[in-house]
């Protein structure tokens, strides 16, 4: 589920930045008046600027939408996401604990005396 809309998402990202890049700009209106064939285009004079328009801004809604459930599922995961988060600890059963070093019978010590003044 969560690959599917990660897929959708980046499908959509193309998409929008597809559609914003075919729009043309506000100065191009200004080259229309030269000949520059406005009329001949195949949404008509105007219809490409209004379908254009709409599918960017229904595309930047999916993109917005899809945005927030990848937020949303992302937070709910509870699969560790590193691998030192993966590691499984062994369980220590009682003889699996580490035996205390013997202990000397002569009454020295291994650690040295500090000096008493």
């Amino acid at each position: 589920m969560y690959t599917l809309f990660i897929l959708l998402h980046v499908t959509i990202a193309v998409a929008l930045i597809v559609m914003v890049l075919l729009q043309q700009g506000k100065g191009a209106d200004a080259g229309a008046a030269f000949g520059s064939g406005a009329s001949a285009t195949v949404f008509g004079s105007r219809g490409s600027a209004s379908f254009l328009s709409r599918t960017t801004a229904g595309l930047a809604t999916g993109f917005f939408v899809t945005s927030l459930i990848l937020a949303y599922v992302a937070v709910q995961r509870t699969e560790p996401t590193s691998v030192v988060e993966r590691v499984v600890p062994q369980e220590q059963g009682v003889g699996d604990l580490p035996t205390p070093p013997p202990s000397r019978q002569d009454g020295v010590q291994d650690v040295p005396q500090i000096p008493q003044q």
